[in-house]
């Protein structure tokens, strides 16, 4: 990895401003290793849909963090012997399952991080529960994570369905945005993205008039397009839950057939940056949309993009900047337990106030291992207004970690 005098320093900056500690073995001989290394496991679409949005570039994310880590500690790092292992898990459950044991089993990971696609992310927290080995989702969105199938091993990491609904559906609904028809990809995500932007929508006093699931993945959308300005009522807004690849899909053919000058708005549920990226400014200009992290909101924010467009070619979403603080989060609890042993970390992590380039006002919630932290209602500047590549978007209010995500669930039991 290429490094420079000035980006150690940084590195080592930002990591002091963790909140994290430095506690931990005075050096990696006083350790408690369960082997003789930490390895790290990306599981993730790194050839469809979603690999833009994190792929690849989230394993370089890993890689960063890592860096970071033994900069900041050096020789009294618990270990230095750290390295990253990574698989494709294609956006199907069953090979995600295969490939979670795999890492756990043959590839001796402590924990994985990421794993998009809500299905996926879902087995895989079985088979952390089962090998009793850690999970850091990043871009699985469905609140079963930290429901129904919460468990000691898993932590809900960057967003989930309940943010972005009650950060987009709620604020288009209370701006005008009164009658909905909503299409969502017919898998875990978009089926729990319905119901809560649903109830989003008709808690801030507007009506779904219908709602369509799609398949998924999917390159055609022209039936369910074409059917918004015919349905009665006829809606003023288009709420697609799509994302990754089909989303950019859906807004090429909105676009097409013109249904914005028809009455039909759009209203986006989940979008990255690389998405507005493939689009352009121009295809989403005002679309309002909840993000997780910005990569230009703050200095921080911005110090960290830098370094990461060096490394990569591009600006990182916020799946890449998540899945960065995850592994340095988990290093750091390693650090301060002085092992690697799994129960030993989950609870050095439990409870646990952070601040860092991800995290603003974060904390790990022990009752079901949400990982609470401020998050953005965000805005597609028009093409005029970018001045910069990549600087698409501008950050319309902050939602307070308090307020971004919903209490713990009952049907939650550790």
């Amino acid at each position: 990895m290429r490094r420079t005098a000035g980006v150690a320093a940084a590195s080592a900056a930002v990591l002091l401003a963790a909140g994290c500690g430095g506690g931990g073995p005075s050096g990696s001989g006083d350790s408690k290793l369960t082997d003789d290394k930490i390895v790290l496991g990306v599981l993730n679409d790194q050839s469809g849909v979603y690999a833009d949005a994190s792929g690849k570039n989230s394993v370089k994310a890993v890689e960063m963090a890592i860096a970071d880590f033994k900069a900041k500690y050096g020789d009294k790092a618990v270990t230095t012997n750290i390295s990253v292992e990574s698989a494709d898990h294609q956006n199907k459950p069953d090979i995600a399952n295969t490939k979670a044991a795999e890492l756990y089993d043959r590839k001796g990971v402590d924990a994985i991080l990421d794993v998009p696609t809500s299905s996926a992310a879902l087995k895989v927290a079985d088979v952390a529960k089962a090998k009793k080995k850690l999970y850091f989702n990043i871009t699985g969105a469905t609140t079963d994570l930290t429901g129904k199938a919460c468990n000691k091993y898993t932590f809900h990491y960057a967003y989930d369905t309940y943010m972005l609904a009650h950060g987009t559906g709620t604020a288009a609904t209370q701006e005008g945005a009164k009658n909905w028809y909503i299409v969502y990809p017919d898998y875990a995500f978009g089926q729990d993205m319905e119901k809560k932007f649903s109830a989003a929508v008709e808690g801030a006093g507007g009506k779904v008039v219908a709602k369509d699931a799609t398949p998924f993945p999917n390159d055609n959308f022209s039936t369910f397009l074409l059917k918004a300005p015919t349905l009665n009522p006829k809606p003023d807004t288009l709420g697609t839950m799509q994302a990754g690849g089909d989303l950019v899909n859906l807004v090429k053919q909105y676009n097409e057939f013109k249904l914005r000058d028809k009455g039909v708005g759009l209203a986006v549920g989940l979008m990255f940056l690389t998405d507005i990226h493939s689009l352009t400014p121009a295809a989403l200009a005002g679309t309002t949309y909840t993000d997780a992290w910005y990569w230009n909101f703050d200095k921080q924010n911005r110090e960290w993009a830098d370094r990461f467009l060096k490394e990569t070619g591009t600006r990182p979403t916020f799946a890449h900047a998540a899945n960065y603080s995850a592994a340095t989060q988990y290093l750091e609890a390693a650090q301060s337990a002085g092992t690697d042993d799994a129960d030993t970390v989950v609870k050095e992590l439990e409870g646990k106030e952070i601040n860092d380039v991800f995290l603003r006002n974060g904390k790990i919630r022990a009752e079901d291992h949400r990982v609470l932290h401020d998050a953005y209602l965000a805005q597609v500047k028009p093409q005029a207004e970018v001045t910069e590549d990549w600087d698409y978007v501008k950050v319309v209010k902050t939602i307070p970690a308090a307020e971004a995500f919903a209490s713990p669930s009952a049907e939650c039991k550790m």
